[in-house]
C-alpha cells in the first residue's frame, strides 16, 4: 500500500525542466519522493538532455556529487536514472524545506557539463510525536475561567502538510484546547470553568496531534492535571526573544546572555530558576548551557559555524511556589565564521593515463575547491607548477581544469606528478594542497632498431634441416604492443629460388633456422635481409643485412687421379730389378673437393706384397724403393695405396697398384698372388719407419766412410764396376743410401733435386743429387761452393750425367742393348 502512495506521489511530482545557461550547458531537475525502493525510477537523462544512449559509454558520462553521498546512479547502457541508496529526506536534509541533491553531469571528448538537480519530496513516513508521555500540570483552584497554559507542541519529522497541523482535546467538563500560532503551532489550554480542588483533585486529559498527510498519522500524549492552591503568577521575562551573536572560536565558558525573569509573588513563589526548555534542540544543549540561578547562558562544547550557524534556546522559568508556574522566552544565537578551514580540494575527473600523442588544450583532470568558511574567507584561488606541460583552466564556474600545454614525449618523462595549491581570501589565508600522479600512455612514435648494422653468422654445410643458424636482436625504446617486435626475413631470390626456401626466422625470437642442408661446394655464403617490424599502430620497421658463412665439413672422399687405374679396378706400373733403393717407381695424387684441413690428403701404404721394399711420402704421393730388389721378391708387387683426408672424422680412398718387375732371372719366383695372403693391413707405419731410420742411419754412417775412402781411388777402380750400375751413375751408386734415407718417409724429400724423365719403355725417372752430391768426370767430387744457383747446379748435374753416360756408351763391359737405352736418353734430352 506505501508502495502504490510513492509511485503515485512519484507520477504527480516528476517533472523536469531543461534551460541553457552561459557556463554550463544544461540543467535538469527532477522531484522524487524519499523512501523509493533501490533501483526505482528516476528519469530518463538521456532522453532529457537530448542525447544519444551510445554517447554515455562512449564520453564516459558519470555523475558528480561531490563530496555528499550519492544516492543516484545512472545505467549507461539505457540512459535511466535510478535510485542507488535508500533516501531518508529527515536524514539528507533534517527540518529544512527544501531538500535537493544537486549533481553534476560530466561528459567527456569534449568536456561538457549539465547540472542535475534531484528535489526529495516528502513524504508521510513520521508519527507526530510530543516529548514526554504525559505532561503534569498544577493548577491553583483560584485559577480563573479563560486562564490559559501553554503545553509543550508535538513534534514530526516530517515538514509542510505533513508535519502537525491541528491539535484535539478529548472532550471533557474543565478544558478547552487552543492553539497559538506564529513560528509553529502550540496547544494552549484554556480553564473554561473553575477548579475545585476539594471535589476533584486531579484531572487526566487526552491530547491528539495530528498530521496533514494522507493518510493522517497521529500521536497523543496524556495531560496530568493537579489542583493546587498555590501560586498563580508565572515569571515574565523583559523580552519574549533575544539576539545575540557569537564567534565560532569562541571558548567554552565563553558568556553569552544573561537573563533575567520576574515574579510578582514573594517569598517562595517568587524565587525562580531557569533551564532550558524541553523544546531546545539535543545540538543546542550540547553547546550551550544555563546556569539555573543567574540565568547566565555560556558555551558548554566546541562551535563550528560550518556545522551550524544559528542555534534557537528556549530557555524556561519557573518559580519556587507550592504550584509553580512558568515563563518561556527564545534566545537566538547567530555564528560568525572565522577563517578555520583550508580549501577542500574534489577531484571530479581524472585521466591517470594520457598520451604522448595528446594535442595540447587536452584534458587532464577536473577538479572543485571549495571552503567551508563564508564571505571572503570563502574566495578560493588555486594554481598548479608553472614548469610542468601542463596548464589550470577556471572558465567552468566552481571547477578546474588541468589542461596539457605543452608536447608530452613518454620517452623522456613517463609520468608526472602535479601539485594542486588552493589558498582562500582570508587573514590569515589557508592552503590546502593535492598531488595527482598522471602517467604518459604510449604511442608508437619509435622505429625498432637492431643492435648491429650487420649480422655474421657461420653455419656448418651438411647441416640438420630446421636448426637454428643464429640469432638477431632489435629492441624498441616504446612498450606495450608498441614494444612486442615481430621478425621476418624479407622475399629475394636467392639462386633462382625464394629466400624462404633456405631459411626461416622466429617471428618472435629472431632466430634464424635453415630450411635445407647447405653444401660448401655449391654455396659459400648468403646475405639476406632480415626485418623487424612492431605492433603498433601504424607498425614501424627497421631493415638489417645477415651475411651468412658455410663452413665446410669433411664430406668429400679424396679422388685419386694418379695413376689412372687400369684393368678394372688396378693401375699396372712396370720397375727394373736393378732399380737402386731410392728409387721413384710412381706417384699418387688425389684430390679433394673440401677446403682447408679437411681437403689436405695424406698417403700411406694400406697394404703390400713386401712391406720392406717400398714406402711413400705422406705428403706427395711419391713411392719410393726401400731397397734393392733380389732374385727373390715376387715378379709383380701389389701396393694398396690409401689417400686420407684430415678431416675429423677422416675420409679415404683407396687405389691398387700392380707393379710388374722386369729383368734378371724370375723363373725361380712364384706370383704375387702366391705372396700377396690375401689382405692384410700393413703394420705399425711409424715402428717400422723409426727402425728402418736407425738402420739406414748406422748403414749411412758405414757408407760414408767407405765413400770417404773411394773418393780417393783412381777412376779405373770405379769404371770397373758392373755397366749396370754406370746406368745408373756413379753418383747414384755412390749415394743410393741417400735416396733411401729420403724414401723412408720420415725422410722429407729435398727440395735440392731435379727430374729427368727419359724415354725408356719402362718409363723410369732418372733422379741425380743436386751439387752437394755430385762428382765431376774425372772421379772427384763437385765442390757445392762451386755452384752459385740452382742453374749452376742443374748444369753441373747434367753435365755430369752427359759424361757419364757417354762413358757407358764407350765401355766394352756394357751390352749393346744398354748402349742403345743410353742412347735413347740422350737423345730426349
Amino acid at each position: 500500500m506505501r508502495y502504490n502512495i510513492y509511485s503515485l506521489l512519484k507520477c504527480q511530482l516528476l517533472y523536469c525542466a531543461f534551460s541553457s545557461w552561459n557556463l554550463v550547458l544544461g540543467q535538469i531537475r527532477y522531484s522524487i519522493p524519499e523512501e523509493l525502493q533501490l533501483g526505482a525510477f528516476v528519469g530518463n537523462i538521456a532522453e532529457d538532455l537530448g542525447l544519444d544512449v551510445k554517447q554515455l559509454s562512449t564520453r564516459s558520462f558519470r555523475l558528480v556529487s561531490g563530496p555528499r553521498k550519492q544516492y543516484v546512479e545512472i545505467n549507461l547502457d539505457t540512459g535511466i536514472l535510478f535510485v542507488k541508496d535508500k533516501i531518508d529526506r529527515e536524514e539528507i536534509c533534517g527540518r529544512s524545506l527544501s531538500c535537493v541533491l544537486s549533481l553534476g553531469g560530466l561528459l567527456e571528448n569534449p568536456l561538457k557539463l549539465y547540472k542535475v538537480t534531484v528535489e526529495i519530496l516528502d513524504v508521510n513516513d513520521n508519527d507526530p510525536t510530543f516529548p514526554k508521555r504525559q505532561f503534569h500540570l498544577q493548577i491553583s483552584e483560584r485559577s480563573k475561567a479563560g486562564m490559559r497554559f501553554p503545553l509543550e507542541s508535538a513534534h514530526d519529522l516530517d515538514i509542510g502538510n505533513n508535519s502537525v497541523q491541528k491539535y484535539e482535546l478529548l472532550p471533557n467538563d474543565y478544558f478547552v484546547l487552543d492553539v497559538r500560532t506564529g513560528e509553529g503551532k502550540m496547544p494552549v489550554l484554556v480553564l473554561k470553568s473553575s477548579l475545585d480542588r476539594e471535589t476533584e483533585s486531579s484531572h487526566s486529559l487526552t491530547l491528539i496531534a495530528k498530521d496533514g498527510g494522507i493518510p493522517v498519522r497521529s500521536g497523543t500524549v496524556e495531560i496530568i492535571i493537579i489542583v493546587k492552591d498555590t501560586n498563580d503568577n508565572a515569571p515574565v521575562f523583559f523580552q519574549k526573544d533575544y539576539r545575540v551573536s557569537l564567534l565560532e572560536t569562541a571558548p567554552t565558558g565563553t558568556q553569552v546572555i544573561i537573563l533575567n525573569a520576574t515574579d510578582s509573588d514573594d517569598g517562595l513563589n517568587g524565587e525562580i530558576r531557569y533551564s532550558l526548555g524541553s523544546h531546545t534542540s539535543a545540538t543546542a544543549r550540547e553547546k550551550f548551557g544555563v546556569d539555573a540561578k543567574t540565568g547566565k547562558i555560556h558555551v558548554k562544547g566546541r562551535l563550528d559555524y560550518e556545522e551550524s550557524n544559528t542555534f534557537e534556546l528556549i530557555i524556561q522559568a519557573i518559580d519556587g511556589g507550592s504550584d509553580p508556574m512558568s515563563g518561556h522566552c527564545v534566545v537566538s544565537v547567530n555564528i560568525i565564521d572565522v577563517n578555520d578551514n583550508p580549501p577542500d580540494v574534489t577531484l571530479t575527473s581524472l585521466s591517470r593515463t594520457i598520451s604522448e600523442a595528446a594535442p595540447v588544450g587536452s584534458v587532464v583532470a577536473l577538479f572543485s575547491a571549495a571552503d567551508k568558511d563564508s564571505g571572503r574567507n570563502g574566495l578560493v584561488q588555486c594554481q598548479i607548477s608553472n614548469k610542468l606541460p601542463f596548464r589550470l583552466d577556471s572558465s567552468l564556474e566552481n571547477f578546474y581544469g588541468i589542461l596539457v600545454h605543452q608536447a608530452l614525449d613518454r620517452e623522456n618523462v613517463s609520468s608526472y606528478d602535479i601539485t594542486i595549491t588552493c589558498t582562500d581570501a582570508g587573514n590569515p589565508f589557508l592552503t590546502s594542497e593535492k598531488t595527482v600522479r598522471v602517467d604518459v600512455s604510449d604511442i608508437n612514435d619509435n622505429a625498432p632498431r637492431f643492435t648491429q648494422s650487420l649480422y655474421t653468422a657461420h653455419v656448418k654445410e651438411n647441416n640438420v634441416i630446421g636448426a637454428s643458424i643464429f640469432s638477431i636482436t632489435a629492441f624498441d625504446p616504446d612498450i606495450g604492443l608498441n614494444a612486442q617486435l615481430t621478425y621476418s626475413i624479407l622475399e629475394t631470390q636467392v639462386m633462382n629460388s625464394s629466400v624462404s626456401t633456405y631459411f626461416s626466422v622466429n617471428s618472435e625470437t629472431g632466430v634464424i633456422f635453415a630450411q635445407r642442408s647447405f653444401d660448401y661446394e655449391k654455396s659459400k655464403n648468403f646475405r639476406i635481409q632480415a626485418q623487424v617490424m612492431d605492433r603498433g599502430t601504424p607498425p614501424l620497421a627497421s631493415n638489417v643485412s645477415v651475411n651468412i658463412i658455410v663452413l665446410d665439413e669433411n664430406d668429400n672422399i679424396p679422388v685419386i687421379v694418379q695413376p689412372l687405374a687400369q684393368f678394372g679396378s688396378a693401375a699396372v706400373e712396370t720397375i727394373s730389378r736393378f732399380a737402386e733403393p731410392g728409387y721413384l717407381v710412381a706417384k699418387v695424387s688425389a684430390t679433394d673437393a673440401d677446403a682447408g684441413q679437411n681437403a689436405r690428403v695424406s698417403y700411406a701404404i694400406f697394404q703390400a706384397t713386401l712391406h720392406n721394399l717400398f714406402t711413400i711420402s705422406p705428403d706427395t704421393g711419391e713411392i719410393w724403393t726401400i731397397r734393392r730388389i733380389t732374385n727373390n721378391d715376387a715378379s709383380e708387387q701389389r701396393l694398396v695405396i690409401i689417400a686420407k683426408d684430415n678431416g675429423n672424422p677422416s675420409l679415404s680412398a683407396t687405389v691398387t697398384i700392380i707393379l710388374s718387375v722386369h729383368g734378371g732371372d724370375t723363373a725361380t719366383f712364384s706370383g704375387v698372388s702366391g705372396s700377396f695372403g690375401g689382405p692384410t693391413f700393413t703394420p705399425d707405419l711409424g715402428l717400422s719407419l723409426v727402425i728402418v731410420l736407425g738402420g739406414i742411419s748406422i748403414i749411412f754412417l758405414v757408407i760414408l766412410v767407405i765413400l770417404a775412402a773411394m773418393v780417393h781411388r783412381s777412376r779405373n777402380i770405379i769404371s770397373s764396376q758392373h755397366c749396370s750400375l754406370r746406368l745408373c751413375c756413379c753418383a747414384e751408386t755412390r749415394h743410393s743410401l741417400n735416396r733411401i734415407q729420403k724414401a723412408s718417409r720420415n725422410l722429407q724429400i729435398p727440395s735440392n733435386y731435379v727430374e729427368v724423365f727419359g724415354g725408356d719403355p719402362l718409363s723410369q725417372r732418372f733422379r741425380y743429387e743436386s751439387c752437394s752430391t755430385l762428382q765431376s768426370t774425372k772421379g772427384h767430387v763437385i765442390n757445392p761452393n762451386i755452384c752459385r744457383s740452382n742453374t749452376d747446379r742443374n748444369c753441373a748435374q747434367n753435365e755430369f750425367v752427359r759424361k757419364e753416360n757417354a762413358r757407358m756408351i764407350n765401355s766394352e763391359n756394357c751390352s749393346n742393348t744398354l748402349k742403345n737405352k743410353v742412347r735413347t736418353l740422350l737423345n730426349g734430352e
